[in-house]
């Protein structure tokens, strides 16, 4: 025999109804004995209790009982002949009249007793196994409605009753000898005690009974139909990862199902267990997929645990003060206390001193433990042996689940790194002797952000997903998107990196999705539903979605958006960024970034400030970390300068190899700001700084290509002027190059502490004189490449070449 329950919203409509009947005549077909558990409609129970309230306060209920009543009525006219829904229908009417008499008395006499709650919250379960019998007699054979009143007896404890296990399963096997040959559709939830009251089973009660059913009967499976495909990796509403769990052991879906997974009541397993009878957790509306199935053993899933879950609010007590040192029976008089005042104790830690013990407890419970705590320890209170007890609330508690966590190394170190690296505090931490389960208590803001970043870490998940709030939408910002979205089948298939857009803003506009922007048309999303742009705003969006792995783009020239990194950093959101300007303020600045970063864990990666896509600063990082010295670094980091000065030979005037090079969109608006060095300067800076340096912008030398009358003219086109009537002074320094077998070229220098940009000669043997194009070049003199030096070279200007570096920088964040 296998035992089918089937949940509220499996029995909530026509459709539900439907796919219920499907399934028994699926079983039927391969030759099973079936008993059917099914629980009131979905949200029934609730509005019969919310009626109960409202009689007892004199208010009306009975249109909404009229509304229940007629939704019923239309299920049994939707599924039953018309020869057969006379019995039904009147057998519904006389039930409803039944709970109609019920509220007309707690109407009349004021108040509601707990006896009079179970009696009408049993009306869910009567009416909807009622409808549901008559469904089943139609469409897979002879059926018998069976209320469990008659056959599982408990004690008086109206609802939560205790279940007389012994007399209850000789009455149930007593009942199925009697209906051999049918199908018996059993009420859940409900049972009655030795008066014959009914009493009910608490939350999960339609799955107990299910339960209690098979034991009794020792079937061969308990399937528990549902409307989600079984057991999850975690919650699928916070983490968009989770997946179904194919097998779970008893203690595996006890555990998970403490901490907040609904999927099963762990009390529903007490039955089953004692038989070893398997529950298999199953989809009314995806029955193809073969669910969950919970046994004795565990297996394998090619992960360390098997779940993540969570109670979403709890709070912390913390009990400490010196008379708990050494205090033999202190911890006895505090949890008898507390269960004597009904508080239910989630989790428990203790400090090895002694000194403190900090309980999890549900937020409702907190006035009853301070009334358990204060009338139990009055006297150690009074002397100040104890401490008045510390509450913190707005918690919650997350739990990773698993019976392969025994003795695995390395997985609660995952477990806290993975928080860490979130920027998720720990308030609180528990794990058993038994290693089943690891239980951290966090802020409640930090919950979605803790499981999804736990869940990328213990699930071994191939892909990370990166979160990313990208500011500057221009050549580079614009080329980085297109890159992704070209790319990301790449990133996702070899680099293991899935890069979600979160937040995009401009000088105009900004977009913030949660669950992405479509990269292919980011710009209509941005223009059609972004909203005006404030830098302030934008980050504080960031911040408030609290996404794990969250990245930072600076895609702009912007100091103001640079002022930003610090409240980037302590949010624990990583940066990556081409704008100088931020690693090329004050030294102190430079130096507090990076603090920052590493104090929040987070990272801070700006590879092409310094060479566009070349990978200068992540060498120069490499060849200090393996322990050698920096002697010199030569560079030219300008590809505009690069290219006006490997232009400028021949009979060409250096004003036309300027306008080339402004055509070509190699320099800025007023060309000047690149040929002022400035700019050049800065990454020379950044890369001193990279060295240990401790070096300001102000103490570059800075050799001025210009002569100061093209510096000072107060437009482009005059400056162009002049750069013309100056023509004779750079025809003098090219022809002096030239007579001596050289080539002009404005270099960067740093040696001995002394940071320098100045124009150059340089003859064939310098690694420079063969540069071409807009290419930069830089080269590293190092103990260890002290007579051949490292030389690295390629495209110094561009679109692309800049938006793959910051790309690349990108992925680097993805942990791994």
């Amino acid at each position: 025999m296998k035992i089918l329950k089937f949940g509220g919203t499996s029995v909530g409509s026509v459709e539900a109804i439907s796919k219920l009947l499907r399934i028994v005549q699926d079983q039927q077909q391969q030759g099973q004995s079936v008993a059917i558990v099914c629980s009131a409609i979905s949200g029934v129970t609730d509005t019969y209790l919310r009626l109960l309230t409202e009689a007892a306060s004199g208010n009306d209920y009975l249109r909404v009982l009229r509304e229940v009543e007629q939704r019923h009525y239309d299920i049994v006219r939707a599924f039953l002949e018309v020869k057969r829904q006379n019995n039904a229908l009147l057998a519904l009417k006389m039930l409803f009249n039944e709970l109609d008499d019920l509220l007309a008395g707690v109407r009349a006499l004021g108040e509601v007793s707990a006896r009079i709650k179970d009696k009408v919250a049993a009306y869910g379960e009567l009416c909807s196994n009622l409808m549901i019998s008559h469904f089943v007699d139609q469409h897979c054979g002879r059926a018998v409605f069976a209320d469990a009143r008659q056959f599982i007896k408990t004690d008086s404890n109206y609802g939560n009753a205790r279940v007389n296990d012994g007399l209850t399963y000789q009455l149930i096997r007593n009942y199925f000898k009697q209906q051999a040959n049918t199908i018996p559709v059993i009420t859940g939830f409900i049972a009655s005690n030795d008066k014959g009251e009914t009493t009910t089973l608490g939350r999960g009660g339609s799955d107990y009974t299910a339960a209690i059913i098979g034991a009794a009967m020792e079937a061969e499976e308990i399937q528990i139909w549902t409307d989600v495909d079984g057991f999850m990796t975690s919650d699928p509403r916070l983490v968009r990862k989770a997946f179904s769990l194919h097998n779970l052991s008893y203690n595996e879906a006890i555990e998970l199902s403490y901490f907040g997974a609904k999927v099963i009541y762990p009390p529903t397993m007490r039955p089953a267990i004692a038989r070893n009878i398997p529950i298999v957790i199953k989809n009314t509306f995806n029955p193809g997929f073969p669910g969950t199935l919970i046994g004795p053993q565990s297996s394998s899933n090619g992960s360390l645990i098997k779940g993540i879950s969570s109670i979403p609010a709890i709070s912390l007590v913390n009990i400490q003060g010196s008379g708990m040192v050494g205090l033999t029976g202190f911890s006895g008089r505090l949890f008898s206390s507390l269960a004597q005042f009904g508080v239910n104790v989630i989790l428990i830690t203790q400090a090895s001193s002694e000194h403190s013990i900090t309980l999890a407890i549900s937020p409702q419970d907190v006035p009853l433990a301070y009334q358990a705590i204060e009338t139990e320890f009055e006297y150690e209170l009074v002397k100040g042996q104890l401490n008045k007890p510390e509450v913190e609330n707005e918690l919650s508690i997350i739990a990773a689940v698993g019976e392969n966590m025994r003795n695995a190394k390395g997985l609660a170190g995952k477990f806290f790194s993975a928080l860490g690296r979130s920027g998720v505090n720990i308030s609180a931490i528990a794990q058993g002797s038994s290693e089943l389960n690891i239980s951290a208590v966090i802020e409640k803001q930090d919950l979605r952000k803790a499981l999804n970043s736990v869940h990328d870490a213990l699930f071994l998940s191939p892909v990370k997903t990166l979160h990313v709030f990208s500011c500057g939408t221009g050549k580079i910002g614009g080329t980085l998107l297109k890159q992704i979205r070209e790319h990301h089948e790449h990133l996702e298939g070899h680099r293991h990196v899935r890069i979600n857009l979160a937040g995009v803003s401009n000088t105009k506009k900004m977009l913030i999705e949660r669950e992405g922007i479509n990269l292919t048309h980011w710009q209509q999303e941005l223009q059609e539903q972004g909203q005006a742009s404030n830098l302030d705003t934008f980050i504080e969006h960031a911040i408030a979605l609290n996404l794990p792995n969250s990245v930072f783009i600076d895609n702009t020239a912007s100091a103001v958006v640079a002022q930003c990194y610090d409240k980037l950093f302590k949010h624990n959101i990583s940066v990556v960024t081409c704008n100088k300007i931020g690693n090329c303020g004050s030294f102190s600045s430079y130096n507090r970034y990076k603090q920052l970063a590493r104090k929040y864990g987070v990272d801070y990666w700006y590879e092409t400030t310094a060479g566009a896509g070349l990978p200068i600063i992540k060498t120069l990082h490499d060849l200090l970390i393996s322990g050698d010295e920096v002697l010199r670094i030569e560079a030219i980091l300008s590809g505009t300068i690069s290219f006006i000065f490997n232009e400028f030979k021949g009979d060409r005037s250096f004003a036309d190899v300027v306008r080339e090079a402004q055509e070509k969109g190699f320099t800025e608006p007023d060309p000047r700001d690149d040929l002022s060095g400035l700019d050049f300067a800065r990454k020379m800076l950044i890369l001193a700084r990279e060295t240990g340096l401790p070096t300001e912008l102000q103490e570059v030398q800075i050799q001025p290509i210009l002569p100061k009358n093209c510096q000072e003219a107060p437009t482009v086109d005059a400056f162009y002027e002049e750069l013309e009537k100056s023509e004779d002074y750079f025809r003098e320094m090219k022809q002096k190059a030239e007579a001596e077998n050289k080539v002009l070229r404005y270099i960067g220098n740093l040696e001995n502490g002394v940071v320098k940009v100045e124009l150059m000669m340089v003859d064939a043997s310098h690694p420079f004189y063969g540069l071409s194009g807009s290419d930069n070049i830089v080269s590293f003199t190092t103990n260890r490449y002290r007579f051949n030096p490292m030389v690295i070279k390629g495209p110094g200007a561009g679109a692309e070449v800049t938006a793959a570096g910051v790309l690349a920088d990108l992925v680097r964040v993805a942990p791994q």
